[in-house]
């Protein structure tokens, strides 16, 4: 997965993850840690620097401010959610990125549009996994598909199969670039465990297509989970803590 970032993680570590007062189980809200975030970014990085990113379903902002302090020339988060954007706004402030990173309300789903331009070269998502709503996922793809030309999502592992399928079908080319551990901490009043393992990849989707199937977005949707990093082919790295999308 390649050299770890420790000042990046660092700076990601002092930022306010979700309130557990409002945060929204419909929306699967769960927390990004600062360890994931800062591996993510920095494995990427050359689709980061001095390019134009999206964070859709961005949450309480940690994959933006990561993605503006690896250097990013302009950031826009996007989610439904205001409280997650107040704390979002919060956090950028704190990282000192509050001049690259902006935010939009925004909802995802299968019959909205995004009230964006086409003007981002690069999409770092960590969507819904469409537990609570099924197909979620998808629609979260196929919105950053209509905006940019690279997107890396995370999504369960026991999805691989159907994305990288029906990425054809979105005018894209879809791989695995890597195979992750996430450490979901107990976030639920519901949740038995302490927390629990789910494993993720981080699929990278290339838009090869000029013509894409309509976008697919309205009034927002957040993020989800966190921690344990393992670089595909690998073994497991060790456990993690953190996070807040």
């Amino acid at each position: 997965m390649g050299k770890k970032d420790f000042s990046l993680e660092a700076a990601l570590q002092q930022l306010k993850p979700f309130d557990t007062d409002q945060i929204k189980f419909e929306l699967e809200q769960y927390a990004t840690s600062a360890e994931l975030g800062a591996a993510i970014i920095t494995h990427i990085q050359d689709d980061v620097l001095d390019k134009r990113v999206l964070d859709l379903g961005c949450g309480t902002g940690i994959l933006s401010c990561a993605c503006a302090l690896a250097g990013a020339s302009i950031v826009v988060g996007v989610d439904c959610d205001e409280d997650a954007l107040a704390l979002a706004r919060t956090n950028i402030a704190e990282c000192d990125v509050d001049h690259v990173v902006d935010f939009v309300r925004c909802r995802i789903d299968d019959n909205a549009q995004l009230p964006l331009r086409n003007a981002f070269d690069t999409c770092v998502m960590n969507p819904p996994f469409g537990t609570r709503k099924k197909g979620i996922d998808a629609a979260f793809v196929r919105a950053a598909l209509s905006l940019c030309d690279v997107v890396y999502s995370l999504h369960k592992t026991s999805t691989r199969a159907f994305l990288l399928k029906r990425a054809h079908e979105w005018g894209a080319a879809a791989d695995v670039v890597a195979e992750l551990r996430f450490d979901l901490p107990k976030t639920y009043a519901f949740h038995a465990d302490n927390s629990r393992d789910v494993a993720v990849d981080l699929v990278r989707f290339r838009r090869v297509a000029d013509e894409l199937p309509p976008p697919v977005v309205s009034m927002a949707e957040p993020p989800p989970p966190a921690t344990r990093w393992a670089p595909r082919g690998r073994g497991r790295a060790p456990r993690g803590r953190g996070r807040g999308r």
